[in-house]
């Protein structure tokens, strides 16, 4: 079976990963159907790694067209515990200039078309997502990227609207009302996922636009968006091998690792076999059989 200890997902204007090497291509089948795309293994840095295209190569998925289980489950059968999920934001906050990186740390989910839990069928289990992202991951890359010389922001709030379409100036200006910093379609389902597969989870998100609220600045539309996703691709893959360089060779020490041991609420005999089985890779540490 092949193996990666490093997960990275690109989102829109990121579908490859250069300085990869001994490239090869694995398609994958989750019991949650497909992924996006095959998964690009190699080396980088000397660490194992699997890159993933979050919308495809062509960018033929859209973000609630995303199967972000599938996803997510075929890096855990590569044995990923650390991951990596760039993307590309709108700004809600005049100091998150576009052309600069933000590490968020708290998400709001507004998705409503998306499946968002590995748990179902006769299984529950309640994750905490009080911290969604993992700290020391989030401060490695902040050091880093400061070292570089890149604009880089650390924490704020992701709020997830589902999409296609962008926001409308009323959505806009109420999002900026509650607070929040960024506004985007993918990462806080990737987030709660992640964080069931007890993966360390850093979020990289680029700023591409200010949405539609600033009246200084025109809507944001997907020509401003391609525009400056290419310089905010080009940052982000030279910071990327830097991260990959410092991640912790050991990581039992992270509570991210164990973020399921006191989740399960369904008594392991009322688990249905077929479920237990589907499931034995995250849930096979704690819960050894049925009986």
């Amino acid at each position: 079976m092949e193996y990666a200890e490093i997960g990275i997902i690109g989102g829109s204007g990121f579908y490859d990963l250069e300085g990869l090497e001994e490239a090869h291509a694995v398609r994958l089948k989750t019991p949650f159907g497909a992924p996006s795309e095959k998964l690009m293994l190699g080396k980088l840095q000397g660490r194992s790694v699997a890159f993933l295209s979050r919308h495809g190569h062509g960018h033929y998925l859209n973000p609630s067209e995303v199967n972000y289980r599938a996803n997510l489950f075929a890096l855990k059968m590569l044995k990923v515990e650390y991951l990596l999920s760039i993307t590309a934001v709108g700004s809600l906050k005049e100091e998150l200039k576009p052309g600069e990186l933000v590490i968020p740390d708290q998400y709001v989910d507004q998705t409503y078309k998306r499946e968002k839990t590995f748990f179902e069928n006769g299984l529950v289990a309640h994750v905490s997502m009080a911290d969604p992202t993992c700290t020391a991951l989030a401060q490695l890359a902040f050091r880093l990227a400061k070292e570089a010389g890149l604009a880089v922001h650390l924490g704020g709030t992701y709020c997830n609207m589902e999409g296609p379409q962008f926001s409308s100036r009323a959505e806009s200006l109420a999002n900026r009302y509650m607070g929040h910093s960024l506004i985007g379609m993918t990462q806080a389902v990737e987030a709660k996922l992640t964080r069931e597969l007890e993966m360390c989870f850093l979020p990289l998100a680029f700023v591409t636009d200010y949405d539609c609220w600033h009246q200084n600045e025109e809507p944001v539309t997907v020509e401003m968006v391609i525009s400056n996703l290419k310089k905010g691709t080009t940052e982000i893959k030279k910071l990327l091998p830097l991260i990959i360089r410092e991640l912790p060779r050991d990581r039992a020490s992270c509570p991210c690792a164990g973020a399921l041991a006191n989740a399960f609420i369904t008594a392991a005999p009322m688990i249905p076999e077929k479920t237990y089985k589907k499931l034995e890779l995250i849930i096979g540490k704690y819960i050894k059989s049925r009986i």
